[in-house]
């Protein structure tokens, strides 16, 4: 191998390792940008209700073929679960969201999922059966719909990742880790409180 390959396989290395190392953050700023996000104690980013950034409205197909968009729930909270059948994590904190879904779900609340990386609906279908999962997934296997976000909103990387949207289209909190019932039930009650 010359000399000029191998300073270019290290150069390819070094990008690689930069990339995977930007990957494991979380604030903020992740992935550059300002969200208004701020990180608190319990891994949970929230943002005053005078500095949200506006989400984007997400539609298309769900898991089951029929069109959905988040537009549709304005005047609600939604709550954004990006998940994927392959995801260990989404396994341990699926019943939590489909517990807390169902204890609040008449309460103005929307749950959407949103399946990402999925090949096929096959295996989403099949893990939203074996969790007992009745609210809604869009089904998104290229991932375009994170990518809607404002830069350093989520991080493709971090599945799975959860958004509480407030009642005007405006991310109030997030989390990029799996979640319990009491930490899923902390995020939401705040918005859902506000008038």
């Amino acid at each position: 191998m010359s000399a000029a390959s191998r300073t270019t396989l290290l150069a390819a290395g070094a990008a690689v390792a930069a990339l995977t190392l930007s990957a494991c953050t979380s604030g903020g700023t992740s992935g550059g940008g300002d969200t208004n996000l701020v990180t608190g104690k319990e891994g949970i980013a929230t943002a005053a209700k005078d500095e949200r950034a506006q989400a984007p409205e997400l539609s298309g197909e769900t898991l089951d073929g029929k069109q959905l968009s988040t537009g549709d729930y304005r005047g609600k909270v939604v709550v954004l679960n990006f998940w994927g059948s392959w995801c260990g994590p989404c396994r341990i904190e699926a019943k939590n969201f489909e517990k807390v879904y169902k204890d609040i779900k008449d309460q103005g609340v929307q749950f959407v999922g949103v399946n990402t990386r999925d090949t096929s609906v096959t295996p989403a279908l099949a893990f939203e059966k074996e969790q007992g999962i009745t609210f809604p997934s869009l089904y998104d296997p290229t991932g375009k719909l994170m990518l809607r976000f404002e830069k350093g909103t989520l991080n493709p990387q971090l599945i799975p990742s959860t958004l509480v949207i407030d009642r005007d289209g405006k991310i109030a909190a997030r989390a990029l880790s799996a979640l319990s019932e009491d930490k899923l039930r902390g995020m939401i009650e705040p918005v859902l409180a506000e008038k």
